[in-house]
């Protein structure tokens, strides 16, 4: 067993032990920083400047610099960055909350180049952190990992944004948002100091730009189905992310209301992200995906009430019960994919570029459609009829995988060649 060899196994015995172990602290303290601060970026915003435009420019660039950030450092990290490239995400997020800081309320003058900055470092940090997730798990034990993952990000997404909204709402003026931004500031400190140990890879080969163009290209790759299907996540996610929090301040006015809104839903999150982790198998992903996609549609169906706080709680609630069923299996079936032979091994990092560049144009399509409604004569009682539309496009990418999400199917059975013209057992 050569050295790449023995990096890329992951521990049978213990999962969380030694690097994995590692690389998880660090995603928590990413999340740590992201919950606290990030949440409350879009309210800032919105609180000094009172545009949904402004919210949404901010996060069109955020997904369009992030997207062609993982296209850059795509080869950078393949040769020998890619802890470099987790590092130098950690930075950047520091720098662009150290930039919000210096700034204060200026910085909705400067919203521009602050998206494009957070859109940066996200960038560099995700791209760095799938390729490392990926060398580490293998297909029997990543829905575990994956529920870990989200048990520990429901976790401190209980806890973070309720702080932070106590403290915004117990503080005068922008002293609480100062105060939390510098927490932020140092979580960030603290992973990079913490990802300092864990192993550089060795040089991973030379990197293709045209390894994710020639995979689509071939008729029976699995890439084929599946890219649409990220496509369609990243359109409802790209909304979701940062709408929910904004739509709860804009409710009622207070950050401390979005505090207690990710405190109950991430509590909820928390439970089922667990029971998930436990639960799901390969054999079952088909079938709960299914659940989970018809779920988070529905539950978005009490918003065509009004844009209420109890309304809002309700969707919370929902999507915290059901997400985990959907990206459970989405995100352990696409990874799948990249052990299913050896070479797609060796091309991990051109396909992580491919999933993120998916993801990226989704996030852009549905950013862009918010973008167009807010600015609309609808506007604001337009957003219940969007979130469902976007909310439902999951569920069309079920279908375009649903025979994919067996047991072994896509991900290491059948015959078909790849991009390289390898042909797989």
């Amino acid at each position: 067993m050569n050295s790449e060899e023995m990096l890329l196994r992951p521990s049978r015995k213990g999962l969380l032990r030694g690097q994995p172990l590692k690389l998880l602290l660090v995603l928590t303290l990413f999340n740590s920083a992201n919950a606290l601060s990030g949440i409350f970026v879009p309210v800032y915003l919105f609180k000094t400047n009172q545009s949904y435009l402004l919210v949404g420019v901010f996060s069109l660039l955020q997904y369009a610099a992030g997207g062609l950030c993982v296209w850059l450092v795509g080869p950078w990290v393949k040769r020998k960055g890619l802890v470099s490239s987790l590092r130098t995400g950690l930075a950047l997020s520091g720098v662009f909350y150290l930039a919000v800081l210096l700034l204060g309320q200026r910085a909705v003058d400067w919203a521009a180049v602050l998206g494009l900055v957070s859109g940066t470092a996200s960038g560099c940090f995700w791209l760095a952190y799938n390729v490392l997730y990926f060398e580490i798990t293998e297909k029997n034990n990543r829905d575990a990992y994956n529920g870990m993952a989200g048990l520990l990000a429901s976790a401190v997404g209980m806890a973070a944004p309720f702080l932070s909204g106590l403290i915004i709402g117990a503080s005068r003026g922008n002293v609480g948002y100062t105060f939390i931004f510098s927490i932020s500031l140092a979580l960030f400190a603290t992973a990079a100091i913490v990802s300092a140990s864990i192993r550089k890879r060795p040089p991973q080969g030379k990197y293709s730009w045209s390894f994710p163009i020639k995979e689509l290209r071939i008729g029976n790759s699995p890439w084929r189905r599946f890219t649409p299907a990220i496509v369609l996540q990243g359109l409802r996610d790209g909304v979701f992310m940062f709408v929910l929090g904004l739509a709860v301040y804009a409710a009622t006015g207070a950050e401390q209301k979005v505090g207690t809104f990710y405190l109950v839903t991430s509590l909820v999150a928390m439970a089922t992200f667990w029971l998930c982790g436990r639960w799901l198998k390969p054999s079952r992903r088909k079938w709960a995906m299914l659940g989970g996609t018809l779920a988070l549609a529905g539950v978005i169906l009490p918003l065509l009430g009004g844009m209420s706080y109890s309304n809002l709680l309700l969707l919370g609630i929902g999507t915290s019960l059901f997400a985990p069923l959907y990206m459970i299996p989405m995100t352990s079936s696409v990874f799948d994919l990249m052990g299913r032979n050896e070479e797609a091994v060796q091309s991990r990092v051109e396909l992580t570029v491919l999933r993120e560049a998916a993801l990226t144009v989704g996030r852009l399509i549905g950013t862009t459609v918010f973008l167009i409604v807010a600015g609309s004569a609808a506007g604001e009682s337009g957003f219940p009829w969007l979130l469902l539309a976007l909310g439902s496009a999951p569920i069309f990418g079920w279908w375009w995988i649903r025979n994919m999400l067996d047991t072994g199917t896509g991900s290491g059975s059948g015959s078909g060649t790849t991009a390289g013209g390898t042909r797989r057992a």
